[in-house]
């Protein structure tokens, strides 16, 4: 357990006019008010609040959060109150202290909504005081080097799972980079031990055979800078096991088929020598293309700055090299920590707080978000660091999410503006809205009054205020269509047995049948005919006996069998628009996988078919038979797709191709391969996906067989 006199010298030694008295006080405090307790692994409380005090100490904040660190848990887990911390540490450290309290301290509904609430109050934290989430973060990273001692293995991989898409996102956006890999390191050894033990096994196995190749590399580079009359300091490490993972799952590669997973790193005194060292570099081994990156000319938007370059090294194996200043490597270290300005009372920067604008931005786009998951999707989505920044034509600058389009833009500028968009100028030039804004991009936004959004921008568009306000125009559009098309279908209906519907809606009866179905107005009854959750029929049996109505139904009422007599308790990976205990299945005729545009086909007696926008049979049907469905993100199903692979003849061909696509996580369900007389061979599979990604990510395994020549899904 670390001590607080460790704590107290590794303040000092950064910064010798620190007054160290708070910190002193905030030991003492917290050990009294927390003595008795222990923690899951037997040892005192005490030592949590001290690792997170040491924490923040290495990322070299101020001695205010230190103290908030040592106290982060007081209010929260003893019965001090929040009056005594004002007391006895003054107003700073108790706003502090009480943003962390919040996080953890309310009552919720389900663990969704634990989730989404924590990060809302995060972010609000983030907003007024950095420092909050900072001390959150180094709470949550103890917490996880102590995640075995929970015995409950659901529990340890949900706080795994919550931390690899919370926490380490953010840590990333700050800038700690070292916090986000060791986040992401240990939540990868609980969401998948297996792979994490294997991969930590291939590099103890790769360190054993190439130790000496990392002391070559860094040899010659200190000789080469040396020559140069350059002084610098040559680190060489292996990347962390969850990069490694990602890089083999992304690009289907193996271990041994990766080159880039050893990095070293150049400590320079000033930014000249920075590009003296980058040339020098350059000059004696061949740089690989579109491998270069100078964040010295063009940081990243969480501050961090370095050359990075990819070369062919010693024995022309590929090695990644960065370059940067020692103060450079500080704030790649600690992120916005390293640009922190509290001593002496004052506050953060206008910089720093331009930077870190972003946190204002996702706490209003999520004011009128009511569903917790539908948050947390936009959270994680703002979350990614990759930005482009593009002008308005008056010359303003305006920060996107790498990818974001013009309907994006046009939403930044105003709701008004997005809903009435129908195309845009990119430096002059007419682009496609769903063109994706660059960098340095002049967009100038073209409006027609009383145009609508679309529903295929929900498509493209990449920010969550373009999204949420997209989705409430369709909602209020498919209201009024779904009302519009109940009537007609209500009207419909009951001429057919002799009724009159404008009777039938002004009569005293119509209140008993709304609660009947459950409804309070007769136009939420219409809407639901209109979405397809009741029928006509059905209310018309409210009004006439059931055998009358029986005598006169049709064998072809298909809504009627639809819903009335076909039904699945269990949603499965596609939901029917305004209903969710339908049967679906899936046209064999395209094979519909998710990421694939998709329709639903009213079958009769059968439920709802699947089929591609694009298919055939699908182009062909009764567009009165036709109704929308949307893959559910929440289940995770495998669907089968085939493929055709036309390669050249040779031995152990097939059982090269099975092993590709078995490596990939794609199971065969079924495979047939005919040779002609040329030695061509046509192989057909029939195999399953999670969808289109997993789908294009086994395909690309495919072709990196020898002697295929072409692979291509089969849809008809």
């Amino acid at each position: 357990m670390i001590r607080i006199n460790d704590i107290i010298e590794n303040i000092q030694e950064k910064n010798r006019d620190a007054d160290v008295d708070i910190v002193n006080r905030a030991y003492i405090f917290s050990a009294q008010v927390h003595a008795g307790q222990t923690r899951l692994s037997g040892e005192p409380y005490l030592s949590h609040p001290l690792e997170v005090a040491g924490i923040l100490a290495d990322m070299n904040l101020d001695v205010v959060s230190v103290a908030a660190g040592l106290l982060h848990d007081v209010i929260e887990d003893t019965d001090t109150t929040e009056e005594t911390i004002r007391e006895m540490f003054g107003d700073e450290v108790f706003n502090i202290v009480q943003g962390v309290t919040k996080l953890s301290k309310l009552a919720f509904t389900s663990s969704e909504d634990r989730q989404a609430e924590s990060i809302r109050k995060m972010l609000l934290a983030m907003a007024s005081d950095i420092r909050v989430i900072l001390i959150k973060l180094a709470d949550r990273l103890h917490n996880m080097k102590t995640l075995r001692y929970h015995k409950n293995e659901d529990k340890r991989k949900r706080i795994a799972q919550e931390t690899l898409d919370i926490y380490a996102p953010i840590a990333s956006r700050l800038g700690i980079y070292w916090i986000k890999r060791e986040l992401e390191d240990i939540s990868f050894k609980y969401i998948d031990p297996d792979n994490f033990d294997r991969i930590q096994y291939f590099v103890e196995k790769d360190m054993t055979g190439r130790g000496g190749y990392i002391e070559e590399v860094r040899a010659k580079i200190s000789e080469l800078m040396a020559k140069a009359n350059l002084k610098c300091e040559v680190l060489g490490r292996y990347k962390h096991f969850y990069s490694i993972s990602q890089k083999m799952y992304t690009q289907s590669l193996d271990f041994d088929e990766l080159y880039d997973i050893i990095a070293f790193r150049l400590l320079m005194h000033s930014q000249a020598d920075c590009y003296n060292a980058l040339g020098i570099i350059h000059s004696h081994w061949k740089p690989i293309d579109r491998k270069f990156k100078d964040y010295i000319g063009r940081p990243k938007p969480n501050m961090y700055q370095s050359l990075h370059t990819s070369v062919f090294g010693p024995g022309d194996q590929r090695i990644e090299i960065q370059i940067r200043t020692y103060a450079m490597d500080e704030v790649a270290k600690s992120g916005i920590a390293a640009h922190w300005s509290y001593k002496e009372g004052k506050t953060i920067d206008d910089i720093s707080n331009q930077k870190f604008a972003w946190i204002q931005n996702i706490i209003e786009n999520q004011e009128n978000t009511k569903d917790p998951n539908e948050f947390l999707e936009n959270v994680k989505i703002d979350l990614f660091p990759d930005e482009v920044y593009v002008f308005t034509p008056n010359g303003e600058v305006k920060t996107m999410p790498k990818g974001a389009t013009p309907v994006d833009f046009a939403y930044m500028i105003h709701t008004e503006v997005g809903n009435t968009c129908t195309g845009a100028k990119v430096n002059g030039v007419m682009a496609p809205l769903k063109y994706q804004l660059k960098t340095g991009d002049v967009v100038k936004i073209i409006t027609t009054k009383g145009h609508h959004p679309s529903r295929d921008w929900l498509n493209f568009v990449k920010t969550v205020k373009a999204r949420s306000r997209i989705r409430q125009w369709i909602k209020i559009q498919e209201k009024a269509r779904s009302m519009t098309l109940g009537r007609e279908m209500c009207e419909k209906e009951f001429r057919k047995y002799k009724l009159n519907y404008n009777d039938l809606t002004k009569s005293e009866g119509i209140d008993e049948i709304l609660e009947n179905f459950g409804y309070q107005t007769l136009d939420d009854l219409v809407a639901a005919v209109g979405y397809g959750k009741i029928t006509p029929l059905q209310i018309v049996r409210k009004i006439i006996p059931k055998t009358e109505t029986e005598e006169d139904e049709k064998p072809g009422s298909i809504l009627n069998r639809l819903i009335g007599r076909v039904r699945k308790k269990k949603p499965g990976g596609v939901l029917v628009r305004g209903m969710d205990d339908i049967l679906v299945k899936f046209g064999k005729c395209c094979n519909a996988v998710p990421g694939d545009p998709i329709i639903g086909y009213i079958t009769r007696g059968y439920g709802v078919t699947v089929h591609k926008v694009d298919c055939v049979n699908a182009l062909k049907m009764n567009p009165e038979r036709r109704i929308a469905v949307e893959w559910n993100q929440g289940e995770k199903e495998k669907y089968p797709v085939r493929i055709h692979v036309q390669s050249h003849d040779r031995v152990g061909l097939l059982a090269d191709l099975a092993m590709n696509i078995t490596k990939c996580g794609a199971n065969i369900l079924a495979a047939n391969s005919e040779t002609k007389e040329n030695k061509i061979v046509n192989s057909f599979f029939t195999i399953t996906v999670e969808d289109t990604r997993h789908l294009n990510v086994v395909i690309a395994a495919i072709k990196k067989v020898k002697m295929v020549g072409e692979v291509r899904r089969i849809t008809g």
